[in-house]
């Protein structure tokens, strides 16, 4: 069976994230998952790595740093990190689940797309591993700042959420992505839901100029909008419910696939 272990608290549990191993939202995963009394080991990038996405490090060597036998960073990406970690530091004694987070801002609608959070644990499954990505939703995305950060929603909830999805078989090539509401309230629930899709605005560019006249861009913070109804991730993340949001990575659009058949066979 793939899919998360029963008894989490047997299990070997692989830690990573892509705002890098000092990242506070890292250090309060480890803490939720020694909860459980999980075997834990840390592997995270050295640096931040925010909106990495599914790179690779391809033209320059990967190199570790060892903090200590279960605290290891990578000089490279959160897809560097899962390979490095499932392939190396723990070859000998594998994971039996990934989790990747808790992410410093959602992941929820095309925000899954850049996210290195997210990344990690597709890296995983595509291994053959089970893996969960967590991420909190904070007030203001446009700032990376820790004080803003309560993450007193994660230290109570997190280790909740993974008690309830232990012993749950995943499809394959399939993970679960959990997004945390924001901590100035209590969780309305726990609701599965689809993900969601921004609404576009065509104003993503800052266009700016430096002090000889020469003009630079900067790519603006997500867009704030409102979302109605929790039928999708954004708005039940904003109306206060933990959210979880399986996500496949065979992107095949079935019905458009049987329909292009149809197409060029006319």
């Amino acid at each position: 069976m793939h899919g998360i272990p029963a008894d989490l608290s047997a299990s070997n549990i692989m830690v990573v994230n892509d705002d890098g191993i000092h990242a506070q939202g890292i250090k309060i995963l480890e803490e939720c998952v020694n909860k459980i009394g999980a075997n834990t080991y840390v592997i995270a990038p050295e640096n931040e790595q925010s909106a990495a996405g599914h790179s690779l490090t391809i033209h320059s060597p990967l190199r570790i740093r060892k903090y200590d036998g279960k605290h290891i960073s990578v000089f490279g990406t959160p897809t560097d990190c899962a390979i490095m970690g499932i392939q190396h530091v723990m070859q000998g004694s594998p994971p039996d689940l990934v989790i990747s987070g808790i992410n410093h801002g959602k992941n929820a609608c095309d925000d899954i797309t850049y996210s290195g959070t997210v990344a990690a644990a597709i890296e995983a499954t595509l291994l053959g591993f089970p893996a969960i990505a967590f991420s909190q939703h904070i007030a203001d995305e446009s700032t990376d700042s820790n004080s803003q950060i309560n993450w007193e929603m994660a230290k109570k909830n997190v280790t909740q959420v993974l008690k309830m999805l232990s012993g749950m078989e995943l499809l394959p090539m399939t993970l679960l992505n959990v997004n945390l509401p924001l901590s100035n309230k209590e969780p309305k629930g726990i609701i599965v839901v689809p993900q969601g899709h921004y609404n576009a605005t065509g104003d993503d560019l800052l266009e700016c100029e430096d002090p000889r006249g020469k003009k630079y861009f900067w790519i603006k913070p997500p867009p704030k909008m409102e979302y109605d109804g929790i039928s999708e991730d954004i708005g039940a993340l904003n109306d206060g419910y933990i959210t979880i949001t399986p996500l496949s990575l065979n992107l095949t659009n079935w019905d458009m696939l049987k329909k292009t058949k149809e197409y060029i066979n006319r």
